[in-house]
């Protein structure tokens, strides 16, 4: 599956004098490359939750797992919007990468497996594909979320820059 170039906007309220917006390989090398983001949720009663987790960028989304009692398992439930964040901790150096979106779960042995295999490689993290999710060597049970960002933000340092980047919408035709 081929992914979607964004649009790159440079806000240049927020950007030093002549430079142009990140490229979009930057972005991707950012998105691929951590092993820890955090993912921001919001509670039924309106109080956000953020909490750090591994993901992996995958056919232009972002994909996650969390056990299904897990607080972010349920504030997404409630709402599935959320915001996956990673970069650096320098103040002048590095890129830092914002992806807004809606969390779908991933579901279907295939995906799942490929999912898993990614895990596995990236991450050590060995679990059993199965057709609604993660299975590990415990027992345990995870839920697979995606999530195809509606809007990137990426935070440019040396120099500093702000790039938005915009993603078409999909329509499939359906009503």
């Amino acid at each position: 599956m081929a992914e979607i170039e964004p649009v790159a906007e440079l806000h240049e309220g927020f950007s030093e004098q002549g430079v142009e917006p990140r490229p979009w390989s930057d972005v991707v090398d950012v998105l691929t490359r951590p092993e820890m983001f955090w993912l921001s949720t919001v509670r039924r009663d309106g109080r956000p939750h953020v909490t750090p987790l591994p993901a992996i960028w995958l056919h232009g989304s972002l994909h996650f797992c969390v056990g299904p009692d897990e607080q972010k398992a349920k504030n997404l439930e409630h709402d599935a919007r959320c915001v996956l964040t990673t970069g650096t901790n320098r103040l002048r150096s590095g890129l830092d990468v914002v992806v807004e979106g809606t969390a779908a779960r991933v579901t279907g042995k295939e995906r799942i497996r490929e999912l898993a295999a990614l895990w596995d490689e990236r991450l050590d993290w060995p679990f059993e594909p199965t057709e609604d999710g993660f299975r590990g060597a415990d027992g345990r049970f995870a839920l697979v979320f995606g999530v195809a960002p509606t809007k990137i933000l990426a935070f440019g340092k040396a120099p500093y820059s702000q790039t938005r980047y915009r993603f078409p919408i999909v329509t499939t035709g359906m009503k």
